[in-house]
């Protein structure tokens, strides 16, 4: 089927696109998850025919990437586009089922106004949380202010990378992109200034070449300021600048999942971890034995999002960062007592 030509494609607001596990879960894709996991919320994505103006050298959606902007996948799967109206009429059917609805910006100039009208329109007909994942490249404190207004009652920036110069490297210059690593950690303040702690938090990616040292220290940055962290396993993106750039040892990556959850509680402080000359953690600040027990709970290893009014993580995107099977990177349920085991492995590397 050739491809509609861009300036006849769908727009925001009154299209949005949507993750094929949402698209599933509404009933606009056919298909299973494995181990019959559950998405509770359902993820939309601006779209223009412009695109995305940003360039960040491991997304899919990158404006340096090949392709126009309706064709590009985001997270190795496709986002169809659906009409705003069809979107809630969908959503209104299955209202018990779905807990909350995230709102993904992108960097376009139409991008915050459209953001504050389809969250405003979407709380209008529901009582279901709204989630907002900002792009503050494009924002100031009144836009902020005014998502509030509209409804959202939290806020993620994905920041992403776990040092300036990364940041730089992979978002700003590095790229010929936008993006500038102050303009990130101010707006995350001002959002949790506003939206309260806890309600306002950022995205790190594991494995783009910081230490993990440097990743602690970056989520504890984050808690200090009352955010919280949601944690990701790089996973290359085909066709982007990073395709070929690999995932993160699996050890490594459950050291820091587990490093997240100890420091997001305030259970330990990164201050008190113990690293290698050259960076990776041999103490978390805790007793082994209550180390263990936290191991053995699984909850560390479970996909770290914003949760619904039960309080569980509804925002669990499954296998957005690894493919289904059994080494599984976040678990978007509890894991058994074989999925303890595995992970008991993995974390001796």
């Amino acid at each position: 089927m050739m491809s509609r030509k861009a300036s006849e494609a769908p727009e925001s607001p009154g299209y949005l696109r949507m993750s094929l596990a949402a698209a599933m879960t509404l009933g606009f894709k056919k298909g299973l998850f494995y181990r019959n996991a559950k998405l509770h919320c359902i993820n939309l994505l601006l779209t223009y025919h412009s695109g995305c103006m940003a360039r960040c050298a491991y997304c899919g959606l990158s404006k340096n990437r090949p392709g126009t902007y309706g064709d590009k996948n985001f997270i190795r799967v496709a986002w169809p586009a659906y009409p705003l109206e069809e979107l809630i009429e969908r959503i209104a059917e299955r209202k018990n089922r779905v807990k909350r609805i995230c709102i993904s910006m992108i960097t376009h100039k139409r991008a915050v106004r459209d953001t504050e009208a389809v969250c405003a329109r979407l709380r209008s007909n529901f009582d279901i949380p709204v989630s907002l994942l900002i792009s503050p490249t494009i924002l100031n404190e009144n836009d902020l202010v005014a998502f509030k207004k509209a409804g959202a009652d939290r806020i993620g920036a994905a920041i992403d990378l776990a040092t300036p110069v990364l940041f730089d490297k992979y978002r700003g210059t590095g790229v010929g992109g936008p993006h500038q690593w102050e303009a990130y950690w101010n707006c995350l303040e001002a959002s949790i200034r506003i939206f309260g702690e806890g309600n306002a938090g950022a995205h790190f990616m594991v494995g783009m070449g910081e230490t993990e040292k440097e990743m602690c220290d970056v989520i504890q940055q984050a808690r200090n300021i009352g955010g919280r962290t949601h944690l990701f396993s790089y996973f290359p993106e085909e066709a982007s600048a990073m395709g070929d750039h690999p995932q993160p040892p699996m050890d490594q990556y459950r050291r820091i999942q587990l490093a997240q959850y100890l420091i997001d509680r305030r259970i330990s402080h990164a201050n008190r971890f113990q690293y290698t000359s050259y960076g990776k953690i041999t103490y978390f600040g805790v007793p082994s034995p209550f180390l263990d027990q936290t191991v053995e709970s699984g909850e560390p290893f479970r996909t770290t999002g914003c949760s619904g009014y039960d309080g569980e993580v509804t925002c669990n995107r499954p296998y957005g960062n690894s493919r289904p099977g059994p080494d599984i990177r976040n678990y978007p349920f509890r894991p058994n007592t074989e999925d303890i085991r595995r992970i008991c492995k993995q974390l001796c590397g």
